[in-house]
């Protein structure tokens, strides 16, 4: 193994360590002491240990096996290795470590909202290291890999909806179906700001009649590619350029600075950008 793949193999490893810590402190520490049903083969592991007492993290390994090897093809040899590897690690954090931390026992509706942000930080950190922790995942995967333009928090609300609903029905509790269905919208959303807001960032449409001036202006300032586009005006007809420059938000301040220095009256407008990808930006590849 070069040293390359082992760099990632470690940063894989540590990022599967953290995300499950976030997620058996979500799991344990708040989700089963509120007594309200999680999505995902978590919350049918709860099921289990609410009618059987049977160990979460146990049970979610013993509900894996049959789903793992069905999407074994489909996903890959290296990405299924690597979630059944996490899978152990999350499960045993859940029964293990989880016990270790204070447990908490106030409002459930604070329970939910704490879940929620700790298994979609959790969920993030794994998703972007190209991992998972199997089950619920394999599907959410295989789901991804036929219809990649699906964000992952909203395959991920989907699929889970229909065990929040079972998880609410058998114990009885429609009040915990309702923060079971908050727990999954704020873990979708948490999931999705983490990584695809990473890409995230601002875009600037400068008009004006030096457009050469304005991209240098912009590339000695904070060192951003831009692009000059031939324009002519609506009312008058004249001839105008438009610089367009892709960059990060705290950027996006040096950029108009510059784009005024170059130019006083240049015509600046600042639009949200959720996704750049391109050289100068992070790509991240999930599954």
């Amino acid at each position: 193994m070069n040293r390359k793949n082992t760099n990632q193999l470690v940063r894989q490893l540590l990022a599967e360590i953290v995300g499950s810590i976030f997620i058996a402190a979500g799991v344990y520490n708040f989700a089963v002491q509120a007594d309200f049903p999680m999505s995902g083969f978590t919350g049918l592991a709860i099921i289990l240990y609410r009618f059987t007492g049977l160990p979460v993290g146990l049970s979610i390994i013993f509900i894996n096996i049959p789903v793992a090897f069905v999407c074994f093809r489909l996903l890959g040899k290296k990405f299924f290795i690597s979630s059944i590897r996490c899978m152990l690690i999350s499960s045993l954090f859940i029964d293990y470590l989880a016990p270790l931390f204070p447990v908490y026992g106030g409002s459930r509706m604070l329970a939910a909202l704490c879940t929620g942000v700790f298994n979609g930080l959790g969920f993030a950190v794994i998703y972007m290291n190209n991992t998972s922790t199997g089950g619920m995942d394999f599907i959410v995967m295989a789901i991804k890999k036929k219809k990649p333009y699906l964000s992952m928090g909203r395959i991920v609300f989907f699929a889970d909806m229909g065990i929040v609903l079972l998880g609410g029905i058998l114990l009885k509790d429609i009040d915990g179906i309702i923060y079971g269905m908050i727990v999954n919208f704020l873990l979708a959303a948490v999931m999705d700001k983490i990584m695809y807001g990473m890409n995230a960032g601002k875009m600037a449409l400068i008009v004006t009649d030096y457009g050469q001036k304005v991209c240098d202006a912009i590339d000695e300032t904070c060192h951003r590619g831009s692009t000059i586009i031939n324009a002519v005006g609506g009312y008058r007809g004249e001839k105008r350029e438009v610089v367009m420059c892709a960059c990060s938000t705290k950027e996006m301040y040096r950029v108009r600075q510059a784009a005024k220095a170059a130019d006083e009256r240049a015509f600046v407008i600042i639009m949200e950008s959720s996704e750049v990808h391109g050289e100068g930006f992070r790509n991240i590849q999930i599954g």
